[in-house]
């Protein structure tokens, strides 16, 4: 990103760190401090984790905390291409029926040595069963250990495609499926089919702690968990026995600052080497710092209004699109986005291979609106809630704010907006409670398969786990989104959801607004970072300069 020089750059970063009122952070802004830990690496995330397990959430705050420090997959996704690459399975089969895959896994990878667990053996099959069984099997003696909630996995109803995770020998697993998936490798590369260790969760549940693998969690990954303290930080060192050949500093810390003004300060003064969601507002001036590097990348996210349908007069489609109609999308991105997103027309950004550049798109249409609602016999001074997120996100760096501004849209065709926020994770809760009329959230790819967007966000399945905030059921929705799932053929599947895409249009469960673009804030002195478009941020080969 080069946007155009403002001379008062230097003095913009200079009155943000005067405004959040630390001491001594002025004269830290020109000459930061020397305190950083040379074998170390601070990263500024913007909230505490959930939980250790990926398994069990499907908030990017968890991601960034686990799936890739503490944990490998049986496949990645290599972040610069999309590709499927081997993990922790080294090989991989599929029938020509596409019912059954066959995987060789790597021998000699070590789980993590703690201290609070040694391991007896290496990672094997075994691992790789449990971590499957865990969440596909409500009879598992661990599915209920935390919750029994496996939001991304129940968002695709996995449980119910997967018919049998069997053990060939020790290095080999064979999985079989009820009916063909397209995209079943792809869920498998992502951030939540994380391999736990089946021996440490034997342990635990003997000590009669079992909830404890979720919480002080052991993986295979480049990290081992030292400790947590929620609200404060998140401490990691690298693992002396990882199996592939990477770099990553001895140290790892998540020092955790929900504020983007502070994370901001933090990372000019050099408390931090790296941080999570830069603040719009702060884009230019990093970018115009010589010792800090502003990484840019399309983002494969969409920002969304999303209408709760299980209420009245949210059932109403009439309803919803009339709301539609009464918000002006091209003001709201360029008040919120500054001209770092694109306009939604559905679910999949450009990048997407299903991306339908001609899709059907309501504009801003205030009489219209009105219409709509006084032919749905919605009175003036109707009054509704909007939704709006605590934390910053990719694909809405201010909820909030666009509320706000929402507000004043809604009010001139007679609907008045109450706005609710909580802190994340209540939010979160109460929002798969349904307790809201309409949301403003939205979805970052897990992976480059367009079903990553079309199945967890709005089928019936995925209700109950969650990710599907409209909380809306619709048969021919569903039905359309499986037949692309039983074939191979990217023409065939792109036709389809070009056929849900006008189904979206028509029904206006949500408002896709923005696609927006990825950025990573890091200081000069580091090397090896990567934005990782696929899910969580990732430490495994970043290292301080020396």
């Amino acid at each position: 990103m080069k946007p155009k020089k403002h001379l008062n750059a230097f003095n913009l970063a200079l009155f943000r760190c005067f405004a959040i009122g630390l001491a001594g952070l002025l004269q830290a802004c020109s000459q930061p401090t020397e305190t950083v830990d040379k074998d170390g690496i601070t990263f500024c995330s913007e909230s505490s984790p959930n939980t250790f397990n990926p398994q069990l959430d499907t908030s990017s705050t968890t991601a960034d905390a686990s799936a890739h420090q503490i944990y490998d997959r049986l496949l990645e996704f290599d972040p610069e291409n999309g590709r499927i690459e081997p993990g922790l399975a080294s090989s991989w089969l599929v029938s020509r029926d596409g019912l059954t895959y066959t995987f060789q896994l790597r021998k000699d990878v070590k789980f993590h040595t703690t201290s609070y667990f040694t391991p007896t053996r290496n990672f094997n099959a075994d691992d790789v069963i449990f971590s499957i069984d865990r969440w596909r099997k409500a009879s598992h003696p661990y599915h209920a250990v935390s919750g029994g909630s496996y939001p991304y996995f129940d968002s695709l109803n996995l449980q119910n495609t997967i018919k049998d995770v069997k053990r060939i020998n020790g290095y080999r697993v064979e999985i079989s499926l009820h009916k063909p998936d397209s995209s079943f490798l792809a869920n498998l590369a992502t951030d939540f089919s994380v391999v736990l260790s089946a021996e440490y969760a034997m342990q635990l549940m003997a000590a009669g702690s079992p909830s404890q693998l979720d919480k002080s969690p052991i993986g295979t990954g480049p990290y081992r968990f030292v400790g947590y303290r929620k609200d404060q930080y998140i401490r990691f060192e690298r693992n002396p026995d990882y199996f592939l050949e990477t770099k990553g500093a001895k140290h790892l810390i998540f020092d955790i600052t929900p504020k983007s003004s502070l994370r901001f300060a933090k990372l000019i003064t050099g408390e931090c080497d790296a941080v999570a969601f830069p603040s719009q507002a702060d884009l230019e001036v990093i970018s115009q710092r010589e010792d800090l590097t502003l990484m840019q990348k399309p983002g494969l996210n969409v920002g969304f209004w999303a209408f709760n349908t299980s209420k009245p007069p949210f059932n109403n489609p009439n309803v919803r699109k009339a709301l539609s109609l009464a918000i002006d999308k091209t003001s709201l991105i360029e008040a919120i986005y500054l001209g770092q997103a694109t306009r939604a027309k559905n679910l999949v950004p450009s990048a997407s291979w299903a991306y339908q550049p001609n899709a059907s798109e309501s504009g801003y249409n205030p009489v219209e609106a009105r219409r709509l609602l006084d032919e749905a016999g919605i009175a003036y001074d109707f009054a509704m809630t909007i939704w709006a997120m605590p934390v910053q996100r990719a694909y809405n760096p201010n909820a909030m704010k666009m509320a706000q501004l929402m507000s004043a849209y809604l009010e001139a065709v007679g609907i008045n907006v109450e706005i609710v926020s909580y802190d994340w994770n209540r939010f979160r809760e109460n929002l798969r409670l349904g307790m809201h009329d309409s949301v403003l959230i939205g979805w970052s790819a897990d992976n480059g398969d367009p079903d990553n967007f079309y199945r967890p966000l709005l089928t019936c399945a995925a209700i109950p786990s969650g990710t599907n905030r409209a909380m809306w059921c619709n048969r021919q929705y569903d039905a359309i989104i499986e037949a692309a799932l039983l074939t191979d053929d990217f023409e065939q599947r792109k036709v389809l959801y070009h056929r849900a895409n006008q189904l979206l249009f028509d029904e206006a469960p949500l408002v896709p607004i923005a696609h927006a673009f990825q950025y990573q804030a890091i200081s000069n002195d580091i090397d090896g970072m990567v934005i990782n478009p696929f899910g969580g941020i990732r430490f495994d080969n970043v290292v301080r300069k020396p």
